[in-house]
């Protein structure tokens, strides 16, 4: 699972950051979280189809989350897609989006419709999960884990071999089940497998307050995305405008105890961002910035 960033700034873009907006690919899948103003234009730069994207993600309907939506959809439009795309977005979005492209794009777009305050599954493979769960900012917003599912067991083909266990049982070995033979013989499952990799996670916690309330929501993620708008210095304004600091968004990595923490919607007063990480480092070491261009491995 890959995370790139295609927009790490707040509300008004400055020193050639862009608004909000992220790619998360699990194998071949393409997901879009947020499409901030100028998306389209970062995908075209760091060589990310579009035309493979299928689900979107949208956290909150604050402008700098969502302006460059519409032109995203216009464009799949117009080079000529047919299947169809999957929004997941508060419901006020899609009465946007039918004012402005009223017209038959030549592809369905399916609407599920986020509920304030709700946690609950959006999507489910047998691959990937994804869940929403509430963060708390000034209009109703969500924040998306994903999940890529790992096969419980590694099976072992020289072992299957050696027992002669027919190949249609092999989802139920790597699910941590026997196989019993005809003759009531039994292969135990660790005589042909291995314990599997264990399931990867990044969290995406969107704009929000210091929200301790969402650290069962995100528990040991192996990648956290969380907002830093401000340096410590600045948390009573923070705290006016429901956005985080630096030092809360450590307190939250290290409460979750997550692997890695990774900083972003920075507000337009910072041109030099290095101070983020020293501040975030005195409380959580393992931080990067959410540089646009760059991709994190979960």
């Amino acid at each position: 699972m890959k995370v790139t960033v295609l927009g790490n700034n707040s509300a008004l873009p400055a020193f050639g950051r862009y608004p909000t907006s992220q790619i998360v690919q699990v194998h071949e899948q393409l997901f879009l979280v947020d499409c901030g103003e100028g998306a389209q234009m970062r995908m075209q730069q760091f060589g990310i189809r579009s035309d493979r994207i299928n689900h979107v993600f949208i956290s909150h309907l604050h402008g700098d989350h969502y302006f460059g939506l519409v032109g995203f959809i216009s464009s799949l439009s117009l080079k000529g897609r047919t299947r169809d795309l999957f929004l997941y977005c508060d419901a006020s979005l899609k009465a946007i989006i039918d004012l402005q492209l009223p017209w038959d794009l030549g592809f369905k777009i399916n609407y599920h419709f986020l509920k304030e305050g709700d946690a609950e599954l959006l999507l489910k493979t047998d691959t990937l999960e994804v869940k929403s769960f509430p963060v708390y900012h000034s209009v109703p917003t969500h924040g998306f884990l994903f999940t890529e599912k790992k096969r419980k067991r590694r099976l072992l083909p020289d072992k299957l071999r050696q027992y002669e266990i027919p190949k249609y049982y092999y989802k139920k070995l790597s699910e941590g089940f026997d196989y019993t033979k005809q003759d009531g013989s039994v292969i135990k499952n660790e005589w042909v497998s291995e314990a599997g990799s264990p399931d990867k996670k990044y969290a995406f916690a969107a704009d929000t307050r210091f929200a301790p309330e969402m650290v069962e929501h995100i528990f040991q993620a192996d990648l956290l995305y969380h907002e830093t708008t401000y340096l410590h210095d600045l948390i009573d304004k923070a705290a006016q405008r429901m956005h985080s600091t630096t030092l809360q968004a450590a307190e939250i990595a290290r409460a979750a105890q997550v692997k890695k923490l990774l900083i972003g919607h920075f507000s337009s007063k910072y041109k030099n961002l290095e101070p983020f990480i020293a501040e975030v480092q005195t409380i959580f070491m393992s931080v990067e910035l959410a540089t646009e261009g760059s991709t994190f491995e979960c």
